[in-house]
């Protein structure tokens, strides 16, 4: 009766500790994939960052309205296009990146830039990506919109 209670043991210990091990793989590799959209950001590489979202992605954007709104690739380039064309110098700063949970990455930054007529903003954001098969399928982003300047 021991050995059959000590195999129990071992056998949920084995499977706890690979649980454990893949949920710390899953939040680095998505971790590095969001390091990676930031550098893709901050060099107005817009095909590369459009290229980590899958086809059609999920967005909430209070640029793009209250609902959430599918966007395709060429999409999501054009509407970077657009930003970097008002403010062509756009960066974004993070500050903080947390986990929750196997797919999803919550991220704070800040977003800073000079229109063509010298205004600035710097705007604080935050942005919970959710990852499938290490493409975003969801980029849920929340800002004060009446701040932005």
């Amino acid at each position: 009766m021991k050995s059959v209670w000590f195999i129990s043991m071992m056998i949920c210990a084995f499977f706890s500790c690979t649980f454990v091990a893949d949920k710390v793989d899953n939040e680095a590799a998505n971790e590095k994939l969001v390091q990676q959209y930031f550098q893709h950001f901050n060099n107005h590489d817009w095909q590369k960052m459009a290229e980590m979202y899958s086809l059609i992605a999920e967005f909430k954007d209070p640029s793009l309205g209250k609902d959430i709104v599918k966007q395709t690739r060429p999409e999501i380039i054009e509407k970077y296009t657009g930003l970097a064309s008002m403010f062509p110098n756009v960066k974004d700063s993070v500050l903080q990146i947390y986990h929750s949970g196997n797919q999803q990455v919550i991220v704070e930054f800040i977003s800073t830039g000079t229109a063509k007529d010298g205004s600035t903003f710097k705007l604080p954001i935050c942005t919970i990506f959710t990852f499938e098969n290490g493409l975003i399928t969801k980029d849920y982003t929340y800002y004060d919109n009446a701040q932005a300047n």
